[in-house]
């Protein structure tokens, strides 16, 4: 396989959710891309604000699921939720006492702390956003919402909105995105940005919103760690994020 840009994300792929660290053979991995001239890239639901330090360096970013994607200072995608979807949602959370938080281009929020988000803050290993009430995020632009709630209320959330859908990657809690918003959505524009071929491209990932990511590349992995659903949308599975997944799916399809 001619490969030149894997795209990565970071929970469960990148990060195991027991260390919060990357494994020294993914570390080893990463070296040996760069040597080859790969370029290797983050494609994360996290905001900008919640990437935390790697050990290695990364040619871009996809941010909030497609929403925000840059590469060094140039912003190369940029789609907030409109904001009679973000009026409409706050609104819902309120009549339906729910937790949520609020991404813009360079801070976060949520609206109230519980146990769930504790739960949530430890499992995931990021920091917990500062409090606001509604009102304050109702005047930002957001490119992402988390909406913490059970997934068989999904579907209601989204009858109040136009212009939005609901990836959901976690049994607790959903992203709330623009209706085109997605990885895959990223890594085209990305893509076109370094002149590279979407059939010259690798991604790994675990959870459901990495499944259109996984189908748009040259070749989706996925985690071994990834739920049935995610596996079969992927055309590789690989072992999970503790035990070298990156490392041993690279080696086996002969990319290092």
């Amino acid at each position: 396989m001619n490969i030149k840009a894997i795209f990565f994300d970071i929970d469960g792929t990148l990060l195991s959710y027991t260390s919060h660290a990357m494994l020294p053979s993914t570390v080893t991995a990463f070296k040996q891309l760069k040597a080859k001239g790969i370029r290797v890239f983050i494609s994360s639901g996290r905001p900008k604000i919640l990437i935390p330090a790697f050990p290695v360096q990364f040619d871009g970013y996809i941010t909030v699921n497609g929403g925000y994607c840059f590469v060094g200072d140039e912003v190369v995608v940029r789609n907030p939720i409109h904001a009679d979807d973000t009026e409409r949602w706050l609104r819902y959370v309120k009549d339906n006492d729910l937790t949520t938080m609020c991404f813009t281009e360079h801070k976060m929020y949520i609206n109230r702390i519980d146990p769930i988000c504790v739960a949530l803050r430890n499992q995931l290993g990021f920091e917990m956003p500062p409090l606001a009430p509604l009102e304050e995020m109702s005047h930002e632009e957001a490119f992402q919402f988390i909406a913490i709630q059970p997934a068989e209320q999904d579907a209601e959330a989204l009858s109040v909105l136009s212009h939005c859908r609901m990836p959901r990657w976690h049994p607790v809690f959903t992203d709330l995105i623009p209706d085109d918003s997605s990885k895959a959505v990223g890594i085209e524009r990305i893509l076109s940005h370094f002149g590279i071929r979407r059939e010259e491209t690798l991604a790994f990932g675990d959870g459901a919103n990495d499944i259109e990511m996984l189908e748009y590349v040259g070749l989706g992995v996925a985690m071994g760690n990834a739920s049935d659903l995610v596996k079969q949308h992927a055309g590789y599975v690989t072992t999970d994020s503790d035990h070298d997944g990156i490392w041993n799916a690279l080696k086996e399809l002969n990319i290092l």
